[in-house]
Formats: structure tokens, C-alpha cells, sequence
């Protein structure tokens, strides 16, 4: 039994790490520690080459976003809270005119990613790939932004991310989404209370 573990991280250890950076992640975001940022973006590195591997190319497309928006998100969250002479930028809530730029906004994105997939590659699941895909990119902003709201994408996201994995056998980024899940929630009710920190409610 030892001897089938040992075979089997020792071909999957890429993802393996990667599962383990990414739970440190939202953790460090739950958090609003400042490292969010660089472990987002060497987690990222590391699951381009996991997804390649496994055909998710929407996935690894949204890894490559992953880096860029670390970065954005790493800058913003100093230099965000400047402007209302904070050492961070406050957790805020969606007001009404980025809600509804989001939702044209997510549904262009999860039609050009559906229209590739089906068109220009292999995937096995192209509509919940694009779905799951466009949803991570709006989510992932949000959370550059400190939109609470962002978990609630997450947790829906996460949990039928799950079942995708489990469908592609990927066992240790299965059980890396299922945490995410239950850490999703846990991230909202955290930030919830910073919220009313903030004076917002």
C-alpha cells in the first residue's frame, strides 16, 4: 500500500504541491494577508502543467489570467487602501453598477470559451469547463477588488469544479476543491465580519 502511494506521488508530485500551495492560498485570502498574492501566482505556474496534461485547457488558459491578476491583486490591496488612508484596501460590497457590467461581462466570456472548446479542441465537458472557467475569471477580479461577494461565486464554482476532477480521476485537486468548498464559506462569514469592521453592512 506504502509502495502505491510512494508510485504515485512520485508521478503526480507537481499537482500534489500545487493542491497544497493552493489550500495555504485561501487561507492566506480568508485571511487578507498580503502573501495571497505570490502564492496565487507560484500555484498557478504549477497547475498550467497540471491541466495541460489533463486536456482542461479552459482551466489552463485561466491559470495564465491566475498570474496576471496576482499581480493586479497584489498591487491593488496596498495601494487600494491609500485612497481612504488605510494600510489596505477595505473589504467592500458589489454596488449596483459592477453587478450588472459583471453578469454581460461573464456570459461574453463563457461564450468565447465555450466556442473554442468545441471548436478548436478535445475537451471531454466544454460547457461546464467554460462555465466554471468564465465564472473564476469574474470571481478572481472581485476578489483583486475585495468584493466579498466573490466567495459566493467560489462556493458554487469549487463544488462543481469537484465533480469535474473526480470525473478526470485528478484525486489530489478533488480533494483540493472539496476544501475549497467548505474554505469558500468559511471565507465568507470572515470577511462578513470585517465587513462590519468596515462600517459597511
Amino acid at each position: 500500500m506504502l509502495g502505491v502511494i510512494t508510485e504515485w506521488l512520485s508521478g503526480n508530485y507537481i499537482e500534489v504541491l500545487g493542491a497544497i500551495l493552493g489550500i495555504l492560498y485561501i487561507f492566506l485570502s480568508i485571511r487578507q494577508n498580503i502573501l495571497t498574492w505570490p502564492t496565487g501566482l507560484l500555484t498557478s505556474v504549477l497547475y498550467i502543467y497540471v491541466f495541460f496534461q489533463a486536456k482542461f485547457y479552459a482551466d489552463m488558459v485561466l491559470q495564465f489570467y491566475y498570474v496576471f491578476i496576482s499581480i493586479y491583486g497584489w498591487y491593488y490591496w496596498i495601494k487600494g487602501g491609500q485612497k481612504v488612508k488605510k494600510k489596505e484596501a477595505p473589504v467592500t460590497r458589489i454596488n449596483r453598477n459592477t453587478f450588472f457590467m459583471l453578469i454581460p461581462a461573464t456570459m461574453i466570456i463563457y461564450i468565447i470559451i465555450l466556442y473554442i472548446l468545441t471548436h478548436y479542441t478535445d475537451s471531454p465537458v466544454p460547457f461546464m469547463d467554460s462555465l466554471t472557467t468564465a465564472l473564476s475569471i469574474v470571481a478572481t477580479w472581485m476578489l483583486a477588488r475585495k468584493i466579498i461577494e466573490h466567495w459566493l461565486i467560489w462556493i458554487f464554482v469549487d463544488a462543481v469544479s469537484t465533480g469535474l476532477y473526480i470525473y478526470k480521476e485528478l484525486w489530489a485537486t478533488s480533494v483540493l476543491f472539496t476544501v475549497y468548498t467548505v474554505m469558500a464559506v468559511i471565507g465568507y462569514l470572515e470577511w462578513k465580519k470585517g465587513l462590519k469592521g468596515n462600517g459597511n453592512h
